[in-house]
């Protein structure tokens, strides 16, 4: 955020421009000879006109109009010669999102579109594209009854999105894998935390602020979820759950039964929405579910939410471009000009000098 400028260090990158101030500079002296002329008619027409009340006459009238308008066409020269200062800005933090996918059995129903793997892979890749991928890095593990990183935290998008378009369509745990039919959450939040652990052992801690992404249908079989978002808690790590699945639910896709297999067969998996709104009410996050919403609100509302949890890291220095500055001001000019508008030529004189400030700005971000 930008907290001050240097306007010594101002510089011009089409000073040429500049040279273009003489013409308001003409019309503000012939409006100050234009509102002397108006003072002094005033006082006369004050003196010779004699009425039962005390009569207003206003002290710029319509050269008030004539004035915001030479105001705004300097400020628009001036935006157009290109002005650069050094900002100082706050710089923040970053976000560090760890992605915990489930990947068990049950994501394979398919009672949404595709199927609830295939829908939560469609989610991530919004998310993927809301950070900025600058200070903000991405982090995954898929878990069933066990987990498995997939990613470590990292800048590069190219690594996320090259495992959402490999694994879009099943996830990379078999089906015919007994620990497949199991879901443990407990572990997958504990790989997320071995991930930020193994990252501060790399590359030292990170200002970063930290949350967890759980997808999941909420088919919690086992482990103790209420220990793992303790160890969150304690490390101030939101959790914030997405849901994928309906209430109706569907039957898991069979596994052709070996002999001697134990592997389940038939089993109808609903999403447990109540089980995911208590971990991500007392994960210290909230709840959101695919299909209530737009996926892009619910990325946004998870980036947004997090970033606002990112420490300040100083003040930096930075050459920044001033016109949108002048150009805002211009407009603001513009509009305080209106207001004491009462001739129907001087409205079209504004739409005029509006078209030509629509002009300018249309040219400068080309």
């Amino acid at each position: 955020l930008p907290v001050g400028i240097d306007f010594a260090s101002i510089q011009f990158g089409a000073a040429r421009f500049l040279r273009l101030l003489a013409v308001p500079g003409g019309l503000l002296v012939l409006w100050v000879w234009q509102l002397a002329r108006r003072r002094r008619d005033r006082r006369l027409y004050a003196r010779s006109r004699t009425v039962p009340v005390r009569e207003r006459i206003p002290l710029a009238g319509g050269l008030l109009f004539w004035l915001c308008l030479i105001a705004a066409t300097s400020l628009v020269v001036v935006a157009l010669s290109r002005p650069r200062a050094a900002v100082s800005a706050v710089r923040t933090a970053g976000i560090d999102l760890i992605v915990l996918q489930d990947g068990s059995a049950s994501m394979r129903v398919a009672d949404v579109e595709g199927s609830r793997w295939q829908r939560s892979v469609q989610f991530l890749r919004t998310l993927a594209e809301s950070v900025t991928w600058e200070d903000d890095r991405l982090a995954m593990a898929v878990f069933a009854k066990l987990a498995t990183p997939q990613i470590r935290l990292t800048k590069d998008p190219n690594t996320m999105f090259f495992f959402l378009d490999h694994l879009k369509d099943q996830p990379p745990l078999r089906l015919e894998d007994n620990n497949t039919w199991d879901t443990n959450i407990e572990s997958g939040i504990y790989w997320g935390m071995r991930l930020i652990e193994k990252d501060e052992e790399l590359h030292g801690k990170s200002k970063n602020a930290k949350a967890f992404v759980l997808v999941s249908d909420g088919q919690a079989w086992s482990g103790d979820v209420e220990r793992s978002l303790r160890l969150a808690n304690a490390r101030d790590f939101p959790v914030w759950v997405v849901g994928v699945g309906t209430l109706l639910g569907g039957y898991i896709p069979d596994v052709p039964s070996e002999e001697g297999s134990d592997t389940p067969t038939h089993i109808r998996a609903i999403l447990d929405r109540d089980s995911l709104i208590r971990i991500g009410s007392r994960g210290g996050g909230a709840y959101y579910q695919l299909g209530k919403g737009d996926d892009r609100t619910i990325a946004n509302q998870i980036v947004d939410r997090t970033r606002r949890r990112a420490a300040s890291i100083g003040v930096e220095e930075r050459a920044d471009e001033l016109y949108w500055r002048f150009l805002a001001a211009a407009a603001g000019f513009i509009c305080l000009g209106v207001l004491s508008l009462r001739e129907r030529g001087e409205l079209w004189m504004q739409a005029a000098g509006a078209a030509i400030i629509f002009e300018v700005i249309s040219s400068l971000t080309q």
